[in-house]
């Protein structure tokens, strides 16, 4: 039998689906882990959001299959969804025996703003839970109390600056958040050095195989799957260790490829394109000359 979706399209039909009253801002809203009216037992139910959502797991690391190194912090743990994704508020595993929270709200709110314009480079919005963000407890009093300026704003008598100071506040977090997850990454560059290899190790076989020609150039998301990892999560770990994201990393191999088959082969331009998975040969032809100064045309007579 078919699970039902629940579509959740405001903050206040969120709240009410929590058991919690209604929000005191139609946009944004801030429940308590502890609060005695939280609804915590969802068995199976599964929903389809609308809102993004920002939330503080204080010391509670266990329940992410991610796993903590020594290395990282265990003061709390961050995690973030953007809108229109299916999930399962079990996974979540809050309890009401955490002092954390959780921040949602809707696009409208920062809709004319820059920041609505900007929010996709926030790419943790769509890592996976097991890619939580761990802070220390500086980190962790700094991000709550952005959090309490966000809900002193829209607790008191909303004016005209209300919706500005709360969307400045919110970037805030955003934005030191992103500091704090290249210093996730820093902390962990042993680890992540052994991801490199394996993600090195994925496109040799990838490449080696038939891959290219039966399944096409490998996505982002492909590479990530085979890492066990999201593919935004796996790019800004790449671009954080070696200066250039999974895509990047994927056409500089492609190029690599095209100059040995150019070099050692009599097979035209428009084979080595679709042997290299590209459908459209001149799309080949754009992006080698890009990578090299040359057309493989150029390139094959130069050497």
């Amino acid at each position: 039998m078919k699970k039902e979706i629940t579509i959740i399209k405001s903050v206040a039909q969120a709240q009410e689906l929590l058991g919690l009253s209604k929000p005191l801002h139609p946009l944004i809203s801030i429940f308590q882990h502890a609060d005695p009216n939280l609804r915590t037992n969802f068995s199976d139910e599964t929903f389809f959001m609308d809102l993004y959502m920002i939330g503080l797991k204080d010391g509670e690391l266990g329940s992410f299959q991610y796993g903590r190194n020594s290395y990282d912090y265990d003061s709390g743990t961050m995690i973030f969804m953007r809108p229109n994704q299916v999930f399962s508020p079990q996974n979540l595993k809050i309890s009401k025996d955490s002092k954390g929270w959780t921040l949602l709200f809707h696009p409208d709110l920062i809709r004319k703003y820059e920041l609505g314009k900007s929010i996709n480079q926030y790419s943790f919005f769509s890592y996976e839970s097991h890619e939580a963000l761990q802070i220390s407890e500086k980190e962790k009093d700094f991000i709550n109390q952005l959090k309490k300026t966000i809900e002193l704003e829209y607790s008191q008598n909303i004016d005209k600056y209300t919706q500005d100071l709360i969307v400045v506040n919110l970037e805030s977090i955003l934005k030191y958040c992103k500091r704090y997850y290249e210093r996730q990454f820093y902390t962990r560059t042993n680890l992540n050095k052994d991801y490199i290899v394996k993600f090195e190790q994925f496109l040799d076989h990838y490449f080696s195989s038939d891959g290219l020609i039966s399944k096409g150039i490998p996505s982002i998301d492909q590479c990530g799957e085979a890492l066990n990892m999201s593919g935004h999560y796996l790019s800004d770990l790449l671009k954080n260790e070696t200066g250039k994201s999974a895509k990047e990393l994927i056409r500089l191999k492609l190029v690599e490829k095209a100059k040995n088959i150019l070099l050692t082969t009599n097979s035209s331009i428009s084979e080595i394109a679709f042997d290299l998975g590209f459908e459209y040969p001149n799309y080949f032809s754009k992006l080698f000359k890009a990578k090299t100064g040359m057309s493989p045309r150029e390139y094959r007579n130069f050497n």
